[in-house]
């Protein structure tokens, strides 16, 4: 249910990294209703982590966002995600590589795509290298498995979570508290 029962939700899908590290950056904020892990811009109906993983199915671990756009803008949620991942690595954040941990923003309305490709241009000034991030329509989501939604909140203290996901959300509270629930 939305905080503001007057409000509508809308959709933002986006990719940077393993969405392990996307979802639990996303959840954390004030207007964000929902997260939900999966896989988006594949060939593949209804993909499978492992045939993902192989890199088979062209598909990126991506987050579906469900959020209400009167506590948090499409545009705010976009600063957040080049902030938290480095969009100049092609198909790779740090040691996950491959297609799949493409930097990628699929809109939803030509108003997502309108603000993305703006703030890309604007953003490419900050670095000295490409801002490779691809921006494509959604033609469709597909849910990840169930044990991969809301993997960090249940096992924070794994290597992986400990190592990759603490900091983003380390760096999250410290560039974003005005933003968190």
């Amino acid at each position: 249910m939305p905080q503001n029962p007057n409000s509508l939700l809308e959709t933002a899908v986006i990719g940077g990294g393993c969405f392990w590290c996307t979802e639990a950056i996303f959840s954390r904020l004030k207007g964000v209703e929902k997260v939900t892990s999966g896989y988006a811009g594949g060939e593949v109906a209804n993909p499978s982590y492992e045939k993902v993983s192989l890199g088979i199915t062209n598909h990126a671990e991506v987050i579906e966002l469900q959020f209400d756009p009167q506590v948090i803008t499409y545009g705010q949620l976009l600063e957040i995600f080049w902030n938290t991942h480095d969009p100049t690595t092609l198909n790779q954040q740090g040691a996950d590589v491959g297609t799949q941990y493409r930097s990628i923003i699929f809109h939803t309305t030509d108003s997502q795509k309108q603000i993305a490709e703006k703030m890309k241009t604007e953003l490419q000034t900050h670095f000295p290298t490409p801002v490779v991030t691809k921006i494509e329509p959604l033609k469709a989501f597909y849910s990840a498995e169930a044990y991969h939604q809301k993997y960090f909140d249940r096992q924070p203290d794994q290597p992986y979570c400990e190592v990759v996901i603490s900091p983003k959300i380390q760096k999250l509270f410290t560039k974003y508290p005005h933003l968190l629930k």
